[in-house]
């Protein structure tokens, strides 16, 4: 069974910074891509970063670019969302996801078919 779980969430201050962790295991399962999603309250989920699992090409969204960054361990089989300059508006649930079956979508398309439950970020001003 495919497995995908956060830590590092937490509550900070505005222009601080927090580092999240997604550890995946799972027999026989694969990566492509993985990326990290984040939901406010009243909001749909939107992507936040995503990276290729094989070569590490990443791609951002417009919000984060320059304050967040993406990366992965392949040993760990984790990645990792650096994010610095925190502002209220990134107040949310972040999740990670994984695609597990190869799909010509951009990096921060669609094509994310597991899951983690998710990790609370909440920015004060």
């Amino acid at each position: 069974q495919v497995q995908l779980v956060e830590s590092g969430g937490g509550l900070v201050q505005a222009g601080g910074s927090l580092r999240l962790s997604c550890a995946f295991s799972g027999r026989s399962f694969s990566v492509y891509a993985m990326a990290w999603f984040r939901q406010a309250p009243g909001k749909e989920r939107e992507p936040v970063a995503a990276i290729n699992w094989s070569d590490g090409t990443t791609d951002y969204a417009t919000p984060v670019l320059g304050r967040f960054t993406i990366s992965r361990d392949n040993a760990k089989s984790t990645v990792y969302l650096q994010m610095n300059g925190l502002k209220p508006d990134d107040t949310a649930v972040y999740a990670c996801a994984a695609r597990s079956v190869y799909t010509d979508y951009p990096l921060l398309g669609y094509g994310y078919n597991r899951w983690g439950q998710g990790t609370q970020v909440t920015v004060s001003s």
